[in-house]
């Protein structure tokens, strides 16, 4: 069976693989839409500060078991066909993908806010730290752990 929910190493998981995988489920001839939403590493923080990278790192076991939570709930609901949710851990500059969070349903009505609640449940929800490498007005760089929910 395919993963439908995980954290992985930056290279070892990519939206190719991510389309390949929600296409070969048993299931996927029930869809008729699929949502994607990919997170990447924003170039300024909430203050207008300039990032230089981001380094992301996991309590990998119950990351991977608060993701795959998430998906099964989301599921149930009707019309849902499948929900997969895939962060990279790792360094990552400026613009490059962090996050796969899909929704596959049977008509576009029943992706949209489904995808919405697995956003925004697993940035609350799963165990994920980033660190934030800032460049100051002096252009020094200083490190801090971002809070997911002051992040937004």
């Amino acid at each position: 069976m395919k993963i439908q929910a995980k954290v992985h190493e930056k290279g070892k998981f990519s939206l190719s693989d991510l389309m390949r995988n929600v296409k070969d489920k048993k299931d996927f001839p029930k869809a008729g839409a699929i949502a994607l939403f990919i997170g990447v590493v924003r170039g300024e923080t909430l203050k207008g500060e300039k990032v230089q990278k981001l380094e992301v790192e996991a309590y990998e076991e119950k990351a991977n078991e608060v993701l795959a939570n998430i998906c099964n709930d989301l599921k149930k609901r009707e019309g849902v066909v499948d929900v997969q949710i895939h962060h990279l851990l790792g360094e990552f500059s400026v613009g490059e993908d962090l996050v796969y969070v899909l929704v596959a349903g049977s008509h576009r009505k029943n992706v949209f806010t489904v995808l919405e609640e697995a956003v925004d449940r697993y940035k609350k929800e799963v165990p994920i730290f980033k660190k934030e490498y800032i460049i100051n007005e002096k252009g020094e760089t200083t490190a801090c752990w971002v809070a997911e929910h002051k992040a937004q």
